[in-house]
């Protein structure tokens, strides 16, 4: 082979020998002469050897000086001097004496550089430039003039990358290759080289050869479970450098590594692109730390939109697990007292005989154990927001000290008979039906009233339909990366096994349920097992009678509850008459008391 004598501006000297069709010299470290020239571009030229001569060609905007005269393109002979710059380069065709590569080296050299892509491969972001970058190399290891990575779509051959020797994209790269040949590697799956396409028995009358003028082919398949889902198609233009079998050995032992690194690269990219979505479909949907874009949850945010910027109390009901918490840190968030504290108490979880402490304080000696003087919770929110979640578990006595501090705005330590002055705004929050607990008489009807001068309904899961589906892929996105997991999906069973669940534990049970699945999967992919979600504990599906039934009795509850329990204005509303909602009361209060329902009465509407 031939050989360039490169004489660097600071007097160094190197003997680089031309092994391969493009020879790249220039400043950049990634070509293959690299020059520490600062009078030289990234690129200055390129030597092509075309398989019989070698030639120079200057880079636009580069001087170039051959043997003295300036020159754009030469075609080299011995003892030519070439000059960029304050670089020499002197051309020698005659190669020196080297011992002959043996055979396993073209395979030793294609393993080479597929370690050395395969490096690359995690930190690549971009899939079109990494396949581009995996033809080049496969150009490089079989010295072809041009090749294809081409995949099968849906039975559809897809051309992914197509790359010349000059590493330059071709264009229209499917007319230029025999659909023969991909069909014969397709069907065999195994490699086949066509040393002389035009002059080869099988294969010279085969309309795309012809046609194409094809002059020398390989092709290798790329598998996946014994399947094959693409090839690399590779194609040489002159008779002098026509492929042969060790060629073909070297593509074969290139395409089997290179299955694997193109699926992985397909998969990264398939997860980036999924979590781009995610993030996109995410966002669309986030208000705050809330996410949801279902009407029930619309009307949530218009009604934060409407009380987070004035003091007045909210109430926040719903079910455990709906996220009563966050909604109430969204109005604090959004709210002139943003830059205060933002205080919680679970009233529920506090003891009773310690609670009125926690609340309001205490001071040194008020009761046993009162070592030192203490602030409470009422005191530490001052300037900010007091949420008292779980309202519906405090105890009568307290109510009345909770009621009378919203109204004077000012507290008592346990044992102080000086009032605080308190600056804070509250928002409570319950799982229980206030209005039933009224009615009980365990919930204090003015603090009711005091709490609730704006009310916000959060919905439970199951009647958000696929806002569902939207926070179990957040989920699955932030504890993945949270674990460094592999998962990067849900299978299509986990899905409707997500869609048809009732989630009694609303938001907290999937999310919970998300991450144990995160933490145990062993697969990309969650399944509903993953999550737990067996078919036994799946909501039945009910005849259709008896799930117009059901549908019927909520219907006829809610609209009696936007009236008040007037079943009067009930029916006229519903449009019946009013003897169905009496019959509708009386088989609730059976249901309620363990009775056989009524029998309908003949002819009742």
């Amino acid at each position: 082979m031939a050989t360039l004598i490169v004489k660097a501006p600071d007097g160094g000297e190197r003997e680089i020998a031309l092994v391969k069709r493009i020879t790249s010299v220039g400043r950049d470290p990634e070509n293959d002469v690299a020059v520490e020239d600062p009078r030289l571009p990234a690129t200055a030229l390129h030597i092509h050897f075309d398989g019989k001569d070698y030639s120079a060609a200057a880079h636009e905007r580069v001087d170039m000086t051959v043997n003295g005269k300036r020159r754009s393109t030469w075609r080299l002979g011995p003892g030519d001097r070439i000059q960029v710059g304050a670089t020499e380069l002197f051309f020698d065709p005659a190669p020196r004496a080297a011992a002959p590569r043996p055979r396993s080296g073209e395979r030793l050299l294609a393993l080479e550089t597929l370690v050395r892509f395969s490096e690359r491969l995690l930190g690549a972001t971009d899939l079109a430039r990494l396949l581009d970058e995996l033809m080049d190399a496969i150009l490089e290891v079989t010295h072809a003039d041009k090749g294809f990575l081409i995949l099968l779509e849906d039975g559809e051959m897809s051309v992914r990358a197509a790359r010349n020797v000059a590493r330059e994209t071709i264009e229209g790269a499917v007319d230029r290759v025999s659909d023969s040949i991909i069909r014969r590697v397709v069907e065999t799956r195994r490699s086949i080289v066509v040393a002389d396409a035009l002059h080869d028995r099988e294969w010279s009358g085969s309309s795309s050869v012809v046609n194409l003028k094809l002059c020398s082919v390989m092709c290798a398949p790329l598998m996946q479970k014994g399947d094959v889902f693409g090839v690399i198609y590779l194609g040489n233009d002159s008779v002098i450098s026509l492929f042969d079998a060790e060629a073909l050995e070297a593509l074969t032992v290139f395409a089997a590594q290179a299955s694997l690194l193109v699926q992985n690269a397909m998969l990264l990219d398939a997860l980036r692109r999924e979590n781009l979505t995610l993030k996109e479909a995410v966002s669309s949907k986030q208000y705050g730390d809330l996410i949801g874009a279902g009407a029930s949850m619309r009307e949530v945010y218009r009604r934060i939109d409407k009380v987070a910027a004035t003091d007045i109390s909210v109430l926040v009901s719903g079910e455990t697990g709906t996220g009563k918490e966050v909604v109430a840190r969204e109005l604090h968030r959004r709210s002139a007292r943003a830059s205060g504290p933002f205080v919680a108490v679970n009233c529920g979880a506090i003891p009773e005989a310690l609670l009125e402490s926690e609340l309001f304080g205490h001071v040194k000696g008020a009761f046993t154990g009162a070592v030192a003087t203490r602030m409470g919770k009422f005191q530490a929110a001052h300037g900010g927001t007091l949420f008292l979640d779980e309202i519906g578990d405090m105890p009568l006595p307290l109510q009345v000290k909770i009621l009378r501090a919203l109204q004077e705005r000012a507290v008592n330590k346990v044992g102080d008979a000086r009032a605080e002055p308190v600056d804070i705004r509250v928002v409570a929050a319950t799982n229980k039906v206030l209005e039933d607990e009224i009615r009980k008489g365990t919930f204090r009807e003015d603090l009711y009233y005091r709490l609730n001068v704006v009310s916000i309904q959060l919905p439970p899961l199951r009647d958000r339909g696929e806002d569902t589906l939207v926070l179990a892929k957040y989920f699955l996105q932030k504890y993945a990366k949270e674990f460094g997991a592999r998962v990067r999906g849900f299978t299509p069973s986990a899905l409707v096994s997500m869609r048809k669940y009732a989630w009694p534990g609303n938001i907290r049970e999937l999310e919970n349920r998300v991450k144990k699945a995160v933490v145990l999967a062993d697969r990309a992919l969650v399944s509903a097992e993953d999550l737990d979600l067996r078919p036994e504990i799946l909501e039945p599906i009910l005849p259709l009678a008896q799930a117009k039934e059901e549908f019927q009795k909520r219907y006829i509850n809610e609209v009696l509850e936007r009236n008040g329990g007037n079943r009067t204005k009930t029916a006229k509303d519903l449009g019946v008459d009013p003897r169905t909602i009496f019959r509708h009361l009386e088989k609730l209060e059976a249901e309620r008391r363990g009775q056989p329902a009524p029998p309908d009465e003949e002819g009742e509407p």
